[in-house]
């Protein structure tokens, strides 16, 4: 078994991101990469040749070859892909889930083991390695094994270890807050073109506007409400834009959508992470 040798089970969008990132920054070399899917061809030849990458069907070749797994199937596939390779890990292997809403005492139980098993939830921006990502530690996962989860994806954004009962919240913070972030720039773009920008210059106006207030907060550690003060005088134009916003609730909208994605990951824990 390679030492390093990282098996990616799953070819998605999230895969993708994911690799794109640690490939750039070399924590994982090409040739120490095997990747599968169910049955997309296409998607595997894509793989291998935009990244150089290892592609097999056989979860015998990637088990032999790799002691990190890497599985990013979707949830409601988690169980059978467990049952496909329970004779073929062994505990010198480390399990890495994305999978939302499974849980680490779920694969090690279907796996039958004391196997090492660590749950992550990064989201889609460690594709431009700006990743948030939530870890939470199986029973049996040892120090090389959390050392190795935090070193991938530390290369590709901000990596916190929370316990597991707060993945979910993660889940529903940062997992699927880039979406509501996106959702928010395409309304301002809307607006700026309804009243008269050109597309292009509400995107470019709007992009910068949503990186540099991040970054602002980032760099100040001030609280948004103290920034918010800042920028807003009475009778102003922001706080005229603040009443618009306040009186379409858009504090709560936002507070019930991580609420909404939360309770949707606790949800599929209770459908796919059936006993064994």
């Amino acid at each position: 078994m390679r030492h390093e040798g990282l098996g990616v089970i799953g070819a998605g969008s999230m895969a993708e991101a994911i690799l794109e990132g640690i490939l750039a920054e070399k924590v994982v070399l090409p040739e120490d990469v095997y990747i599968t899917n169910r049955s997309n061809e296409e998607r595997l030849k894509f793989f291998k040749e935009k990244y150089g990458l290892k592609t097999t069907r056989d979860y015998r070749e990637i088990t032999s070859n790799c002691k990190y797994l890497l599985i990013s199937v979707k949830p409601k596939d988690v169980a059978e892909l467990l049952a496909a390779i329970k004779e073929l890990v062994t505990s010198e292997h480390v399990i890495l889930s994305v999978a939302a809403g499974i849980t680490t005492e779920f694969i090690e139980a279907s796996l039958g083991k004391e196997i090492p098993v660590i749950r992550i939830m990064p989201n889609t921006s460690c594709r431009v390695k700006e990743s948030a990502t939530g870890i939470a530690i199986g029973r049996y996962a040892d120090e090389q094994a959390v050392d190795f989860a935090k070193r991938i994806f530390a290369s590709i954004g901000k990596v916190v270890i929370v316990e597991e009962e707060m993945i979910d919240v993660v889940t529903g913070l940062s997992g699927s807050g880039p979406a509501y972030v996106y959702l928010m720039m395409e309304a301002m773009i809307s607006a700026g073109v309804k009243l008269g920008l050109s597309r292009s210059l509400a995107e470019e106006l709007t992009y910068q506007t949503v990186y540099g207030a991040a970054k602002m907060a980032l760099s100040t550690g001030e609280a948004p409400q103290q920034l918010i003060r800042q920028i807003t005088t009475p009778g102003g134009t922001t706080m005229a834009g603040l009443a618009a916003l306040e009186n379409a609730d858009i504090t709560g909208a936002f507070m019930n959508a991580v609420e909404s994605a939360t309770k949707r990951s606790r949800e599929m824990t209770d459908e796919y992470c059936k006993k064994p």
